[in-house]
């Protein structure tokens, strides 16, 4: 059994901004919400704990393991998508300038690389050879990112790749796999 764990919100002044691979930290809430998260995480008990080695994922996951007396991993792999020079730009400010060309994310989702990162076929094949590669024998507690997830339930429903949106979960959330 694995659990897929979506970190809380982030600072307030990465909020309303492409954030993918840029590395900040939580908000003030985002931290209160982190600490009942890691209370219900070590309430699961994991056998093995893996984060994207991003600081919103890292905090989470070392608490959680320390809490447990297991050691934590980081695996980049699940890291949210390379947007590029889009990120820390504001949605607006991007729109603006690019009108709907994100939309290129669900409707080329082989060849749009949104800022020149990376496409939602790139996303979706790093994150499921991540998946792949965790242990089957053990319960495993993955904190990452919206993207990363919704990469994993869409695939567990083979959905189609236009359907990521509808499978990121809320921020702060536990997903039972």
């Amino acid at each position: 059994m694995s659990w897929l764990v979506r970190h809380p919100q982030v600072a307030l002044h990465w909020q309303n901004r492409c954030y993918g691979v840029s590395d900040m930290g939580l908000s003030r809430e985002g931290a209160r919400l982190a600490k009942q998260l890691v209370s219900d995480l070590v309430g699961l008990s994991p056998d093995v704990i893996v984060h994207s080695d991003m600081r919103r994922t890292r905090h989470i996951a070392e608490q959680v393991a320390s809490s447990l007396s297991i050691k934590t991993s980081a695996d980049s792999r699940w890291r949210e998508r390379d947007f590029g020079s889009w990120e820390g730009r504001s949605w607006d400010a991007i729109y603006r300038e690019t009108g709907n060309a994100m939309d290129g994310m669900l409707d080329n989702p082989g060849e749009f690389r949104p800022g020149g990162g990376e496409t939602t076929t790139e996303l979706v094949a790093r994150v499921l050879c991540a998946w792949r590669d965790l242990p089957t024998e053990k319960t495993v507690a993955v904190i990452t990112h919206g993207g990363p997830i919704a990469a994993i339930l869409a695939n567990q429903d083979n959905a189609p790749l236009q359907s990521l949106p509808d499978y990121i979960p809320a921020l702060n959330s536990v997903s039972m796999v």
